[in-house]
C-alpha cells in the first residue's frame, strides 16, 4: 500500500477526531475555567501536528506533540473522575464504600455527571497522529533476494 496514502488517511482520521472533540467541547461550553481550556490547547496542538505531518516536517516534533496530548488526555480522565468523586462525596453516595469502589463508581458515572472517557478522544487522536509518523517511504525490495549466479564458460573451447 502507498505510504503517502496511509499517512494522509491517518491524518484525515485525526482531523475528524479534532473536529468531533471540538464540537463536543463547544456544545458542553467547556471553557469556564483554566482547566477546561486544556483540551482546547490539546486540539490546537493536534492541528499543528497534522499540518507538520502533511508537510513532511520533523517527525520528532510531531511525536512530541502526540506525547503532550496523551498526557493532557490522561489528565482529563483523572480530572473527570475526581470531579465525579467530589459530587459523590458531598452527596453522601460514597459513604461506607471502599476507596476502590469509590473510584469505580466515579469512573462509571454512578456518581457525578462528567464523562470520564470523553478525554479519551484526545488520546485516540494523538495515537493516530503518532502512528502516522511511523509510516515511512521505503525503497521497494528487490524481486529476487539472491543475485543471479555467474555463468562460467567452459574451459578450452
Amino acid at each position: 500500500m502507498n505510504a503517502t496514502l496511509v499517512r494522509r488517511a491517518l491524518a484525515a482520521l485525526t482531523v475528524i477526531a479534532i473536529l468531533g472533540a471540538g464540537f463536543e467541547l463547544a456544545v458542553e461550553r467547556h471553557w469556564r475555567s483554566a482547566t477546561q481550556l486544556v483540551p482546547w490547547a490539546a486540539l490546537g496542538l493536534l492541528a499543528v501536528g497534522v499540518l507538520l505531518l502533511l508537510l513532511n516536517r520533523v517527525s520528532g516534533v510531531v511525536r512530541a506533540i502526540a506525547a503532550v496530548v496523551l498526557a493532557a488526555s490522561a489528565f482529563g480522565v483523572f480530572a473527570h473522575v475526581s470531579a465525579n468523586m467530589t459530587v459523590g462525596t458531598f452527596s453522601g453516595a460514597l459513604d461506607g464504600v471502599s476507596a476502590i469502589g469509590q473510584w469505580w463508581q466515579a469512573f462509571t458515572k454512578s456518581v457525578g455527571d462528567t464523562p470520564p472517557l470523553a478525554p479519551g478522544m484526545l488520546a485516540q487522536a494523538a495515537l493516530l497522529l503518532l502512528l502516522a509518523t511511523y509510516v515511512t517511504h521505503r525503497a521497494p525490495a528487490p524481486r529476487h533476494a539472491q543475485a543471479p549466479a555467474a555463468v562460467r564458460k567452459p574451459a578450452g573451447r
